[in-house]
């Protein structure tokens, strides 16, 4: 039985092809350049691209398993669709999709709503899928060093309402169980959706006092500047990502990304113990910036 996941190198696929290797499943990681890539020991690299209908199509033959993770690109939708096609086409019964939380309520984002379009096809077409949905990762936040260090500022326009903030590791362990329990089971599991949250919901004055303990300095809440935050972005992303984030942290701010009731119980139950929370994650952080 053979698993393959997509997105493998990145931050979210890599944690997966670890989490499977470590609980002895047969990987297959897909990649652009095999040569390059790093995996533990026992997984197979892969060469190929979501854009490359004929590698991907190679990479599935033989593939019991499929976890479906599209980067944010300006393709996504296409990448997505294709890929469950060809999965349909190999008579893969196995999926796990990486969507996210609120992609039904921010249809305004780009890469909201082209997740969720690819919920719908899995929908409709009863493809047998587990279906995450995850919040935004704290690990996001790595690269905010300078800004909450070096200025005492906290900078994402997270706004008011609260994010429940969720860490990679934890996403990345749900999936790898997802994968297991599609994997291992005989008959094949029904559709279901799980929501990959944090245990707090955060808004920005509250992260920022998060970082105040942790860092033992006073960080104070940037505020809600939306025009800063794309301009600010656009020094190290593509103008239209840049926007696409700034749309969704506009979402943010209206309706928040919260955990829905149950959610919390439900993962602490898969896990085995409950999702890690932010101030966690900050006090991690903040050591590895100090040994930096």
């Amino acid at each position: 039985m053979t698993i393959l996941v997509t997105g493998s190198s990145g931050t979210v696929g890599s944690q997966v092809v670890r989490e499977l290797a470590e609980r002895g499943a047969e990987v297959r990681a897909l990649t652009r350049d095999p040569g390059k890539a790093t995996f533990p020991a026992g997984v197979t690299p892969v060469k190929g691209d979501l854009a490359d209908v004929d590698s991907v199509r190679a990479a599935l033959a033989g593939t019991d398993t499929l976890f479906l993770l599209n980067a944010v690109v300006p393709d996504e939708l296409t990448q997505a669709l294709i890929t469950l096609n060809l999965a349909r086409d190999a008579g893969i019964e196995r999926v796990v999709y990486l969507s996210v939380l609120n992609g039904d309520l921010f249809t305004d984002v780009p890469h909201f709503s082209g997740k969720h379009t690819a919920e719908r096809m899995i929908e409709q077409l009863n493809i047998p899928t587990t279906i995450l949905r995850p919040a935004y990762f704290m690990q996001n936040d790595v690269a905010l060093k300078e800004a909450v260090v070096g200025h005492g500022v906290y900078p994402m326009p997270v706004g008011g309402v609260g994010v429940s903030m969720v860490d990679v590791r934890d996403l990345a362990e749900v999936a790898a169980l997802s994968l297991l329990r599609r994997e291992n089971t005989a008959e094949t599991p029904p559709r279901e959706t799980i929501n990959v949250v944090g245990p707090d919901a955060l808004t920005g004055d509250a992260l920022a006092a998060i970082w105040s303990g942790v860092l033992r300095k006073a960080v104070s809440y940037a505020g809600d500047d939306l025009a800063a935050f794309e301009k600010q972005s656009k020094a190290h992303m593509p103008g239209w990502m840049a926007y696409d984030m700034r749309l969704m942290v506009r979402g943010f701010q209206q309706h928040g990304m919260l955990a829905k009731p149950g959610d919390v119980d439900r993962l602490t139950g898969l896990l085995g113990r409950p999702p890690r929370a932010y101030r966690a994650f900050a006090e991690e952080t903040a050591k590895q910036w100090q040994q930096a």
